[in-house]
């Protein structure tokens, strides 16, 4: 290609009319469709692999799909209705007005959430409202991510029982009238958002209220069968590290892309997330071998999972000695109530939630949302936050604390409600929990396909149904018409 023919190219390529408007900063774009990409592939494949690994082998095809659905169902109702009720104009001071974002006319736009512009008491703005440097299908893609994340995290406390097609109506109506309503009230421009609640990447919108959505549909859903309580071995534990390292590695994106830009505080929010993780890593693997006398690979990704939801809300709000203490925090606190506390508590006995979902989400994210209230630097609060001089406890600012509590409260008090309403309409239409004959036999009787060409734990196996024959081997293999196999 000739010199003039490059030039000519790269001109059209960087001209408005060849996509690129005078607002656009590629750099932002670029990172936040990277960040965003990170955070999907937490969910498909990371937790797809984790779900699907971690759970006894008779339910890993059923763990997975429910991860994946989820991830596909969200995504078509965010662009239909999710992301404007989540981030659009204010219809109610906790919940955006409805509406698609699908047409070219607002995704080539350039991004902005309408009612983040805050105001001073008196009148005036104080600060704009988030306007970031790039397209707003960047910003639909980004949210979209957070959005199913939050429902994949949930579905770890139903695992191992939860009627597949009440799933399916569960996640739509779930994401409609309970994340949108805490994703507007604390990013979106809502009642919280102006208070000046700390969230920096989804403490408080994603893992406090997938933890107690969770727990709460659980209790609504019932208990695996007893057999599964009382034995629940994960199928490969070496793929759920996979899983599990996707996952941690994903957090870079999710901590990261939360400013909207690629700038300083992006990277300190990266950095103080690996930190606090691997700080909570290795406290909760000391206090198994401490406690147990051997270091415990699930409670380590159970360690790991804590810190990296403990430094969500202040990932670029606090110092790296901060986010030390943070990781030991959620490698001993949670530790405690799922050790020691959840054993017990007759409430929490009672109520079979499958991952744990409770104390790695909702114990972690109540922690981080508190840590970040004590140990917010007033220097990087501007960065990110809307309301003048915020700052943590420790740094002089007592009323932050109190804010942090409250938003807590009104997160926790919604799931709660809206969960149960929703796990009540549910039920009107389709059986929560699986009948018991398919709770007996797991992913063969629920979805007519085994994770491994490898049989055992019981399960019946119908030959004349399930095995796949070649020409010559059809009338040497096949058993006789109704013969069912006990393996």
């Amino acid at each position: 290609m000739s010199d003039d023919a490059t030039a000519y190219n790269m001109s059209v390529a960087y001209s408005p009319g060849g996509g690129v408007p005078h607002w656009l900063n590629k750099g932002d774009n670029a990172w936040q469709m990277v960040a965003a990409t990170l955070v999907g592939m937490q969910s498909v494949p990371g937790l797809v692999i984790l779900y699907g690994s971690i759970v006894k082998k008779k339910w890993a095809v059923n763990s997975a799909f429910m991860a994946l659905y989820a991830f596909a169902a969200v995504w078509l109702c965010w662009v239909t209705w999710g992301y404007q009720m989540s981030f659009g104009e204010k219809l109610l001071p906790f919940w955006g007005k409805a509406g698609h974002a699908l047409g070219q006319g607002v995704l080539l736009g350039q991004a902005a959430l309408p009612a983040t512009e805050h105001h001073y008491h008196h009148g005036p703005i104080e600060t704009p409202g988030i306007a970031p440097f790039y397209p707003m299908a960047s910003m639909v893609y980004f949210q979209c991510v957070f959005a199913a994340i939050t429902l994949i995290l949930l579905a770890g406390s139903l695992l191992g029982r939860m009627n597949f097609k009440a799933w399916m109506l569960f996640v739509p109506l779930w994401l409609t009238f309970s994340y949108t309503i805490g994703a507007f009230s604390i990013w979106g421009g809502g009642f919280l958002f102006h208070w000046g609640v700390m969230d920096y990447s989804g403490g408080y919108v994603i893992h406090l209220s997938s933890g107690v959505a969770g727990f709460t549909a659980a209790y609504w859903v019932g208990p695996r069968s007893t057999k599964d309580r009382e034995r629940f071995p994960p199928n490969n534990v070496l793929l759920m590290l996979t899983g599990a390292g996707i996952l941690w590695m994903g957090w870079a994106g999710f901590n990261g892309g939360d400013p909207y830009s690629a700038n300083i505080d992006s990277s300190l929010a990266v950095l103080n997330t690996n930190i606090c993780a691997a700080t909570s890593l290795l406290v909760w693997t000391c206090l198994d071998v401490i406690f147990f006398k051997k270091p415990s690979v699930i409670g380590a990704v159970q360690g790991m999972i804590t810190g990296l939801v403990c430094i969500t809300p202040g990932a670029g709000l606090v110092q790296g000695w901060a986010a030390i203490v943070m990781g030991m925090l959620s490698g001993s606190i949670p530790w405690f109530t799922m050790m020691v506390v959840h054993k017990r508590s007759r409430l929490l006995q009672q109520v079979d939630d499958t991952l744990g979902v409770f104390h790695t989400h909702a114990v972690a994210g109540v922690l981080g949302g508190v840590t970040t209230g004590l140990f917010a630097h007033p220097s990087l609060c501007p960065l990110f936050l809307p309301v003048s001089n915020s700052r943590g406890a420790f740094y002089g600012s007592g009323i932050q604390l109190g804010k942090q509590l409250g938003g807590a409260l009104f997160i926790i008090s919604w799931n709660v409600v809206v969960t149960s309403l929703v796990c009540l309409v549910v039920r009107l239409v389709v059986p929560l929990r699986m009948p018991d004959d398919e709770l007996a036999i797991g992913d063969d009787a629920v979805h007519g396909e085994e994770a491994y060409a490898l049989w055992g734990d019981g399960e019946k196996f119908d030959s004349t149904k399930h095995v796949w024959y070649s020409d010559n081997d059809t009338q040497h293999n096949k058993a006789p018409s109704g013969v069912t196999q006990d393996v």
